[in-house]
């Protein structure tokens, strides 16, 4: 009798074991994700990809962990078999992909698909905890994203023509947008997808990658006033096409990546001031202009005066995130779906209540190391057109983590954009998994570059020697080849 007492917890009747299960759980999670978080930032202290092995190995332990953990609870909670298969699965996809990726690429950068399959892990919980049946698409969509994107960092490398495609990529992006400007279906007052075949697209979410190659490709050789000015019309073009689509959140994205790219590849600060300006004024136009915006701001600024109208999904967002405390209230445990959209929008809100806030700390302190890590890669970078796309891309991704942090949190006024990688959503999911895997190719690039300079410097120091020494060049092909 003892074994199955009855407790109350969290009002729950729960037996000792899941009691135990539950609430200890909760603090070996945050260690071991802690752990992990620790590891994404003492990598950095050495430069030699091979030094870093080591942590890049108790890594993938942390994050085994921290899944096993999770699902463990999950398991005792529902008491559902096809949880523990659904995590099998999720186990062979996470580590297939990071041994796979070390095999075909012994020069990436094991910190940022360390990070992704971490990220991806934790959506996977989340979303099993919040629906099943949308973890499971989650699951395929995700299979098939990394079986595509295992495919370019080769073609990113080999590639050499991309840097003049400048104009095709506007061309390109403004076509997708305006095609879902005019066919697209109305989500939530905004026109943001349309389907083909009953597959759901969002066109903004692959124009991302599309506009900051267009970006990088049009500072790659020019950065006068003229070409400025050609590129602003063209991404105004862009921004205008999401504002008349309502997407506001995706042209905010748009027009920030734009106006640090151009700081970037010019080194003038007018522009930065000139953009801030801009960013302003429309801010203010777009506030007088579209009453989705208003009641946005409204419930920013006072939501419990409107909690049973506009402000309800963000006092819903706070009353999680505050319950949860520091360690959470447990999987199932918390009551997240009371939030609507909780899986898209508010995603990050159900993980700090139910896995508590400093989980959820560590959780953008992974994506801040990720961030790091492109910005590194950017700099260390000889090519122009590849280093603008670094930076490009990592800015791009962690302001998308600022914007749906900081509306989940009110921080900021409701953007509608979804969480990389924990987030619900396929065409987010595809998009971000590209991108990372277009920063392994930039890495790679890097090595590259890195080799070829350490294979000249060695050349001419051994042709000094031959010289000091009095001797001829051994041979003339090298000499070429130098």
């Amino acid at each position: 009798m003892g074994s199955t007492k009855l407790y109350m917890l969290h009002g729950i009747r729960v037996d000792r074991m899941e009691l135990y299960i539950t609430e200890l759980s909760k603090y070996f999670i945050t260690l071991f994700i802690a752990c992990y978080t620790l590891e994404c930032f003492l990598v950095f202290r050495f430069q030699d990809e091979e030094r870093r092995r080591a942590g890049y190995f108790r890594q993938n332990i942390w994050m085994f962990l921290v899944h096993f953990s999770c699902f463990l609870v999950i398991c005792f909670e529902t008491g559902k078999i096809e949880y523990l298969l659904f995590y099998v699965l999720q186990q062979i996809l996470l580590f297939s992909t990071v041994m796979l990726f070390r095999m075909i690429y012994p020069k990436g950068n094991l910190l940022i698909i360390n990070n992704m399959c971490m990220l991806l892990s934790i959506g996977f919980v989340i979303l099993t905890r919040l629906s099943y049946e949308r973890a499971i698409k989650q699951f395929f969509i995700v299979t098939a994203s990394i079986i595509i994107g295992m495919a370019v960092p080769f073609f990113i490398r080999n590639l050499k023509f991309l840097k003049s495609l400048t104009w095709v990529y506007a061309g390109v992006g403004i076509a997708a947008l305006g095609v879902v400007l005019i066919l697209g279906s109305v989500t939530y007052g905004s026109k943001i997808s349309y389907s083909l075949a009953g597959i759901t697209f969002q066109p903004s979410e692959f124009v991302k990658i599309l506009f900051v190659f267009f970006v990088a490709s049009a500072f790659s050789e020019s950065w006068d006033f003229l070409r400025v000015t050609v590129t602003a019309a063209l991404a105004g073009a862009h921004v205008l096409i999401l504002v008349a689509s309502r997407d506001l959140g995706s042209a905010l994205i748009f027009f920030v990546v734009y106006v640090l790219m151009v700081f970037i590849a010019t080194g003038r600060w007018i522009y930065l001031f000139l953009g801030a300006a801009g960013g302003a004024g429309a801010a203010v136009i777009a506030f007088r202009m579209f009453s989705h915006v208003q009641v946005r701001v409204q419930a920013w600024r006072d939501p419990f005066s409107c909690i049973d109208d506009a402000g309800f999904q963000i006092t819903q967002s706070l009353f999680g995130i505050s319950s949860g405390g520091w360690f959470g209230l447990g999987l199932f445990r918390g009551n997240p779906t009371s939030i609507p959209l909780v899986e898209a929008d508010f995603v990050f809100s159900a993980v700090a209540e139910e896995l508590g806030i400093l989980f959820s700390m560590c959780l953008i302190l992974i994506c801040i190391s990720s961030f790091i890590m492109c910005m590194n890669i950017a700099l260390k970078l000889q090519d122009r057109f590849y280093r603008l796309i670094a930076f490009g891309l990592g800015v791009t991704y962690i302001f998308q983590v600022f914007l749906t942090i900081g509306g989940g949190t009110k921080f900021i006024p409701m953007t509608g954009v979804t969480l990389p990688f924990i987030s619900y959503g396929g065409s987010s999911v595809l998009t971000t998994l590209v991108m990372f895997f277009i920063i392994e190719g930039l890495y790679i690039i890097r090595r590259d570059e890195g080799d070829r300079r350490a294979k000249n410097r060695k050349r001419k120091n051994r042709k000094k020697r031959e010289r000091r020494a009095g001797d001829e060049p051994q041979d003339r092909e090298d000499e070429e080849e130098a």
